[in-house]
């Protein structure tokens, strides 16, 4: 196996907890949630109405304050999202001047879960019309691959122009792929992440009708999302994106720049059970766990915070729960384990690396994120970190462990740790 050690040294947010690191850190850490009522009469006929949505100012995010006409014409919100995102990661990790063989070793990978479905409703409108007013932009807006490709012509990146869809494990998927790129020297630094913008009336009525929505707490939004807990009844559906710079250690020491956690593994599985559940013996996440950890060279014991993939459905959060249980066993008690989905929903194919972001500033800063909303458990007998952060008291290394889960039995899991030299 290589030795060659991988790095964060950029990072870059926007959520519905903040738009950029610095606030959505914050905010996470101190408990706040960005979640609020969908508003609208196309909403208000849903069985769900609470979204994680990116505001500026307490109003919908605004694109076009950042991007022109013609450039917004031939992109997805989720591809200006990954943009936006993308740009304060790359400015954080110090990358804007690159001479052309440092663009040739640098690659993107920034995946999506699902393409927006009102541009696709809208285009179905206008053929009805006219075969002349379909854009030509409209297979470009809508392939996933496409914030992946505009960050790599934007910055003339020409290392691996990669994308990963794999549900709500894409955002983990894609972090992962970018390690083992710059691992076995495809690549010296890799842009990667996810994004997501599909908040429609017919994005929350398919997810209602699979029953995967939270419906009771509609007029109080922002207690709907609530992982681990006894009440919760579903996931809140969010958007954003968040971006991180992943660096070969040498090369990065040597542009002398700031260095947050160090990436030691990563661990993949699949349940091959369920469209949409995972297997009910939690095996798929105990496999993605345990292969991380072997992957990343450390022991079980090594582990003391657990960023878990809990959505807030009664099913799998249990199951999570259970495959931890698996994994690190008479350990368990040592390890802490929250979710940050209460403060921001679910984020689909940005979620895997949104949390990995706050896993990262946890490592870095000794800071546990707190599981919000969290009033009684069903006897989990884990320590959720609830509703208030915890100092990560540990007398060795912090090592983490970031959980990605997705329809279709697909499962990820990223190592994190604190960076030694």
């Amino acid at each position: 196996m290589s030795t060659r050690r991988v790095v964060v040294t950029g990072m870059g947010v926007l959520s519905p907890v903040g738009n950029n690191l610095k606030e959505s850190w914050s905010n996470i850490i101190n408990g706040r949630c960005g979640i609020s009522k969908l508003e609208g009469p196309l909403y208000e006929k849903l069985p769900s109405r609470v979204a994680g949505i990116v505001k500026s100012k307490g109003a919908q995010f605004d694109s076009s304050l950042h991007f022109s006409k013609s450039e917004l014409k031939s992109m997805s919100p989720a591809t200006a999202y990954g943009l936006l995102a993308a740009k304060e990661a790359i400015e954080d990790a110090k990358l804007i001047s690159l001479s052309d063989d440092e663009k040739q070793s640098t690659g993107v990978a920034v995946g999506m879960g699902m393409i927006d479905l009102t541009d696709v409703c809208i285009t179905n409108d206008a053929l009805n019309k006219s075969y002349n007013q379909v854009s030509p932009f409209f297979v470009p807006r809508i392939l996933s691959n496409m914030t992946s490709g505009h960050i790599s012509i934007k910055y003339g990146f020409r290392g691996p122009n990669h994308s990963v869809s794999t549900a709500c494990a894409t955002g983990a998927h894609a972090i992962g792929d970018s390690f083992r790129f710059i691992r076995y020297g495809d690549a010296d630094v890799m842009i990667c992440g996810g994004t997501e913008a599909c908040i429609s009336p017919l994005s929350v009525a398919g997810f209602c009708r699979l029953r995967a929505l939270s419906t009771s707490f509609n007029e109080t939004p922002q207690k709907a999302s609530r992982p681990f807990d006894k009440k919760r009844d579903g996931f809140v559906i969010g958007e954003g994106s968040a971006i991180l710079v992943l660096e070969e250690l040498q090369h990065a020491l040597s542009r002398n720049v700031h260095i947050y956690a160090e990436i030691l593994g990563y661990g993949l599985s699949g349940d091959a059970s369920h469209l949409t559940a995972p297997h009910s013996d939690g095996s798929g996440a105990t496999l993605a766990m345990s292969r991380a950890v072997h992957n990343a060279g450390v022991a079980p014991t090594d582990i003391t915070y657990i960023n878990a993939h809990a959505t807030s459905t009664p099913l799998g959060d249990a199951i999570e729960a259970k495959a931890i249980h698996s994994v690190f066993k008479t350990h368990v008690d040592q390890v802490a384990v929250s979710s940050t989905k209460g403060a921001h929903g679910h984020l689909l194919g940005a979620a895997g690396n949104l949390e990995a972001v706050f896993t990262v500033k946890a490592v870095e800063e000794g800071l546990l994120p707190p599981t919000i909303n969290f009033e009684c458990s069903e006897d989990i007998n884990l320590n959720v970190v609830p509703n208030e952060h915890q100092k990560w008291n540990s007398n060795k290394r912090r090592v983490a462990l970031k959980n990605a889960f997705g329809f279709g039995g697909t499962n990820a899991c990223l190592c994190i740790a604190e960076f030694n030299k």
